[in-house]
């Protein structure tokens, strides 16, 4: 996708560093960043310099890279791998991608482990690639059945991001939107703010606006009176880990939308690569939900009146902060997946009978 006209990926292999798209400088400055080690790739995950799931997995995958570089060693990446999957636990693609590459390198003591290791990586992007774009065309055929209908511009409504920055290319929820913006029907999109780190303001709002897709800004609560409204003609969300029987884990705020959506009557769809389905996990209780730095949410960064970036606290001193970075929707509000191999029910019987298992 592109970013002043220039494409772009978000991550990239070159002279045996790996280059990334910084996230957290986004989007008042645009800074390609250099990761060295794998104690980069394990801080780039960590403090969100990428984010989104299916980027996480593929930092994961290069940070494995890094590690044969660094010492080709069986010891040291069994640490670097383990230490890569401890670096943040909700999303599951994180620990799917180390698992490949472990399973493609436990015991390889040839001279060749690095060519293996950088190719399994690239591929590990390649597909990413493809699979999102093919998630792309299937939301597609929703949106150009609702405009068919309704022959008047599709009001879209996500949270948080789950565009290309935060995948290789195209992005989950985002590229049936970009599909239908290449296709000439007229789309807005209601981007959640989505508080702590404003992901649907700093980076959704950016990447459309980049792309010459009408986007309004909002407040996180503000998409239920919206939906009173008309206003909204459906949701599409991203997620960090699904379960076998549908249930969505996604950015916090997401079940509210849901409910609100469900409420009234308006589709919510969650659009995901099959690298995001959690086979093992039966009940969602059982999800290791994230709980980060209480600053995320004390603390906001923005410009000053001389253009420079500066973080200011905006609550009382000594308040209490819990800042919970996901929440769970449960598969009987989401009206459909959208993945790579088709679109089916919210429930282990449509999944099971998308993917033939």
């Amino acid at each position: 996708m592109r970013i002043e006209g220039r494409e772009y990926r978000t991550i990239w292999f070159e002279n045996n560093v790996v280059k990334i798209i910084d996230q957290t400088k986004l989007p008042h400055q645009f800074i390609i960043k250099d990761l060295k080690s794998v104690k980069d790739a394990i801080n780039a995950i960590k403090i969100m310099e990428v984010r989104g799931a299916p980027l996480i997995g593929a930092t994961a995958a290069y940070g494995i890279v890094l590690a044969i570089i660094e010492n080709n060693d069986q010891s040291f990446l069994k640490k670097s791998a383990d230490q890569l999957i401890g670096s943040r636990p909700t999303a599951i693609n994180l620990k799917w991608a180390v698992d490949r590459m472990m399973n493609k390198l436990s015991g390889l003591n040839s001279d060749k482990i690095l060519e293996i290791a950088l190719n399994e990586a690239k591929d590990i992007c390649e597909e990413d690639i493809k699979f999102c774009e093919n998630i792309g065309l299937n939301g597609l055929k929703i949106i150009e059945e609702i405009y068919n209908n309704k022959k008047d511009t599709v009001n879209i409504l996500t949270h948080c991001n789950a565009g290309w920055l935060a995948t290789i290319n195209w992005g989950t929820a985002t590229s049936p939107i970009y599909h239908a913006h290449k296709k000439g029907i007229p789309v807005h999109v209601w981007a959640d703010e989505t508080r702590p780190r404003n992901q649907g303001a700093n980076l959704t709002s950016y990447e459309l606006n980049e792309e010459g897709i009408k986007n309004t800004i909002i407040a996180d609560n503000t998409g239920g009176i919206l939906m009173q409204r008309g206003e909204v003609d459906m949701c599409i969300v991203g997620t960090d880990r699904t379960l076998a029987n549908g249930d969505v884990c996604n950015k916090v705020g997401t079940y509210l939308k849901a409910l609100a959506a469900h409420d009234n009557k308006i589709p919510f769809y969650v659009a995901l690569p099959s690298s995001t389905i959690d086979w093992n996990i039966k009940d969602h209780k059982d999800i290791p939900i994230e709980e980060r730095n209480s600053e995320e949410l004390s603390h906001v960064e923005g410009l000053d009146e001389k253009g420079n970036v500066k973080k200011i606290q905006i609550y009382p001193k000594n308040s209490k902060v819990m800042n919970l970075a996901f929440d769970v929707t449960p598969a009987k509000y989401v009206t459909g997946l959208i993945t790579e191999k088709g679109i089916c029910e919210a429930s282990e019987r449509g999944l099971k009978e998308l993917f033939k298992l």
